[in-house]
């Protein structure tokens, strides 16, 4: 009689891991190291694209005219900017205002909203809020002639702009004399009531 055929081993069979070993250890590691990454890569992917939005605003509502911008056209531009989502509230008012509707729709929507404009105001009127170099005619240019492609952005020149940058410096130089005089105006007439021979301390 024929003896039967062996059956082939499929090679060693697979290892079952301990859940408290250091492999296992190891792979969980692995997986929280993958795990980061992965969330990192799509946290920069998400701010390059909003960044990457902001600067598209920016270049559709350029003035083909000028060649540079003034701080003050600037800052112009940025409020311009800051108040892009103004008609979005409004409608989001109007559709809520509509009797018989049953709470508040877009809810969502209108606090994400009112969270990024209230966020970018204060950049605004504090240490600044960051646009493309639109004051010197070569970053202009730069900046125009820019196709949207985000692995361009860092050829993109940027600075910060505050609310202050919409005053002209000469006004403020102005306003700063004013007050200087104003404060030395006081000092001197405090200093007459004081030199009067009435007030003076007697020498022991």
């Amino acid at each position: 009689m024929p003896k039967a055929p062996k059956e082939k081993s499929t090679g060693r069979e697979k290892k079952i891991i301990h859940p408290y070993s250091r492999k296992a250890a190891q792979i969980t590691r692995e997986a929280h190291k993958q795990e980061k990454k992965e969330k990192l890569k799509n946290e920069k992917a998400l701010r390059l694209s909003l960044i990457g939005e902001k600067l598209q605003w920016f270049q559709n509502e350029l003035d083909p005219q000028k060649l540079r911008y003034s701080k003050k056209d600037a800052c112009a531009l940025i409020e311009r900017y800051l108040n892009r989502f103004s008609s979005e509230l409004e409608q989001i008012e109007l559709h809520n205002s509509i009797k018989d509707r049953q709470g508040r729709r877009h809810h969502s929507r209108e606090m994400v909203i009112k969270q990024t404009m209230e966020r970018e105001r204060q950049q605004y009127e504090g240490y600044g809020f960051e646009i493309p170099d639109i004051l010197h005619a070569s970053s202009l240019k730069t900046f125009r002639d820019w196709d949207l492609d985000l692995k361009k952005l860092p050829n993109i020149k940027m600075r910060k702009l505050c609310a202050n940058d919409a005053v002209a410096k000469k006004h403020k130089k102005k306003t700063q004399t004013l007050t200087i005089d104003k404060d030395l105006g006081q000092l001197e007439l405090k200093g007459e009531s004081s030199d009067s021979d009435e007030e003076m301390t007697p020498v022991a």
